[in-house]
């Protein structure tokens, strides 16, 4: 069984409101989101359909499209939204100290 930590993904400043970044940990990739209403989220990298970074997506609100195939996925909840996709992002808990973004990775 692994323990959950908080790892700095980024500085908050570095997300411009309605947008993703891709943060490399280990051998994992996550996207880190920044939706219109300034909440900060974040899930794995990859599109669940294909092995696309979400990261090159584009952000709506709250949802992140993909930009291979348009799928789309809520972002606070990781839910598909729109075929092909149609297994769920799994997401991941985030704070933001100091100015810095922490996401909770297992």
């Amino acid at each position: 069984m692994s323990i959950a930590q908080w790892v700095e993904a980024c500085a908050a400043e570095e997300i411009e409101v309605e947008d993703v970044i891709r943060f490399d940990y280990g051998d994992r990739t996550f996207a880190i989101y920044r939706t219109e209403n300034s909440k900060f989220y974040a899930s794995d990298g990859y599109c669940t359909h294909e092995p696309v970074h979400l990261a090159d997506g584009l952000v709506m609100g709250d949802v992140i499209e993909c930009p291979k195939h348009n799928g789309r996925f809520d972002i606070p909840t990781g839910a598909a939204k729109r075929r092909p996709v149609c297994i769920a992002l799994k997401t991941y808990p985030v704070k933001i100290e100091e100015g810095k973004v922490l996401i909770q990775i297992d």
